[in-house]
């Protein structure tokens, strides 16, 4: 490839890949005007299958941070509990808006976020993939399977857990190879399934309304670990070994393997190259955190991925991407590795479910796996202080000069906020004034934050863009211009 080509397109960011995480970050970046574009196979935003299946709090917290929950919420249903390898977690006395898991399937999800990116102005390069790239210290230059070429100052890979884009860059992808599959299709029959969840000497098995058009979701343990795309014969054996019928089955709208296989990417960032999603780690779906962890991971990257972008901030806050998001990839995939061993069918497993659901009969032991699986527990070390430091910010009602407003309501542009609870309304940020929003308020109540409970409230915080607390204290100590000046830039950056 020409790596000086006359003809190539210029965007600051290509995104490879154009399911929900590449959307979302697609989207945080042109929030924060930033040109940036999206390679995506795929013609439109139709999938071949429901996918996956629920939103949880944590995702449900970030699309509210930017004002676009509810098009969500009208379009699911809320359920109370979390899913734990057949186990139920009610979540309804979380500290949230959102206490709850929506059932929405990708297919549903990814167009309603496609269409607040068309709002946004983010252009596609649709029906092509990235075929390679050459970076250097200035940029990257992108070829596209279709011989189209794209100059960029970076390339983020949200392609997939077969990723182009961290395959070409070099990034190793270490873990724990497949054990189990399974085969999950959307079917066709004539006769009357089995509906509901069997366990037996194979594992877990469930037939169930897709809430498509009439179509049954089947989800069948393997017998043996498969490989490559199953057919319809594959399928029709398995229902037999599982159930003894096939249930008249006639057709498959969609048929997929998944397995347990466990991979993460050792670095999210290679130079002008970045990982997210699938793409930096993939594990098996018990727990339906992966499209939840990919949206959360774009969230994080974002705005500070904007920030370089503008010359507001060094290089080196992209190594902060990593530092706080990778720790976060590996305990899913340890919690993934955990309820796939819960699920195995002997009678040793069983006794260990057992033990388990006693233990999350538990009030404490519930909430500290249910505030994991649910990303409400996230905590960046960000060093010591007040224990806001690092954690998601409460989405709290204020008083204000102009009336109520909630937390969340400020972070809609994804700029960075200054919540000066005092109220004195007379803080001056001064370099730093046009990069931080400050807001003069009052809060009754009390401050709470799932599983450690209530917090002291801090005189003033820092917010992040992405809803999480960088600094906690009083606006006349000496470490704020320090906070200001490691997230959004020296103050002679502008």
């Amino acid at each position: 490839m020409d790596q000086h080509d006359a003809s190539a397109q210029d965007h600051a960011v290509v995104v490879a890949g154009g399911g929900p995480t590449g959307l979302m970050l697609a989207g945080e970046l042109a929030i924060a005007g930033v040109d940036v574009a999206i390679v995506e196979r795929r013609a439109d935003q139709s999938l071949d299958g429901s996918r996956s299946g629920g939103l949880h709090a944590r995702t449900l917290e970030v699309l509210d941070q930017r004002g676009i929950v509810d098009r969500f919420v009208e379009a699911g249903q809320t359920h109370p509990a979390l899913g734990y390898s057949g186990l139920w977690l009610d979540i309804t006395d979380f500290p949230t808006r959102h206490p709850y898991v929506l059932a929405l399937w990708q297919k549903d999800f990814e167009p309603i976020l496609a269409g607040w990116i068309d709002e946004l102005g983010v252009p596609f390069y649709r029906q092509t993939d990235v075929a390679g790239f050459v970076q250097d210290d200035d940029g990257v230059e992108t070829e596209l399977a279709d011989g189209r070429v794209l100059r960029s100052q970076f390339l983020v890979g949200c392609d997939g857990g077969r990723s182009t884009v961290r395959t070409a860059a070099g990034i190793d992808f270490v873990g724990v190879d497949a054990a189990t599959s399974w085969i999950i299709a959307e079917v066709v029959m004539d006769g009357e399934p089995e509906v509901g969840m069997r366990h037996d000497s194979l594992g877990t098995h469930g037939i169930g309304p897709s809430g498509h058009d009439g179509l049954m979701r089947v989800v069948l343990t393997e017998r043996e670990l498969g490989d490559g795309r199953p057919d319809l014969d594959d399928l029709r054996a398995a229902l037999e070994v599982v159930y003894g019928s096939d249930f008249g089955l006639r057709s498959a709208d969609w048929i997929s393997r998944f397995t347990d296989m466990t991979r993460q990417a050792t670095t999210y960032r290679d130079r002008r190259v970045l990982l997210a999603g699938d793409a930096a780690h993939v594990h098996p779906p018990q727990g339906g955190q992966g499209l939840n962890i990919g949206v959360q991971d774009a969230v994080n990257l974002g705005w500070k991925l904007a920030q370089v972008v503008d010359g507001v901030s060094p290089g080196s806050l992209l190594d902060t991407y990593t530092d706080e998001r990778h720790p976060v990839g590996a305990r899913v995939l340890r919690n993934t590795m955990v309820q796939a061993a819960l699920g195995k069918p002997d009678d040793r497993h069983q006794a260990l479910r057992d033990a388990m659901s006693e233990l999350l009969e538990m009030d404490e032991p519930r909430r500290h796996v249910a505030a994991m699986l649910s990303g409400l527990d996230v905590h960046y070390e960000l060093g010591g202080g007040h224990p806001l430091l690092g954690r998601r910010m409460p989405d709290l009602d204020l008083d204000t000069a102009e009336g109520r407003i909630r937390v969340f309501g400020l972070l809609h542009e994804a700029r960075p906020v200054l919540l000066d609870l005092v109220g004195s309304g007379d803080v001056d940020l001064g370099a730093w004034a046009d990069r931080v929003t400050v807001v003069a308020a009052t809060h009754n109540g009390a401050w709470e934050l799932p599983v450690i409970g209530e917090v002291p409230a801090p005189a003033a915080v820092l917010i992040r863009p992405d809803g999480y607390v960088a600094w906690a204290g009083d606006v006349g100590q000496d470490d704020l211009p320090a906070a200001l000046t490691a997230w959004f830039g020296a103050a002679t950056d502008r």
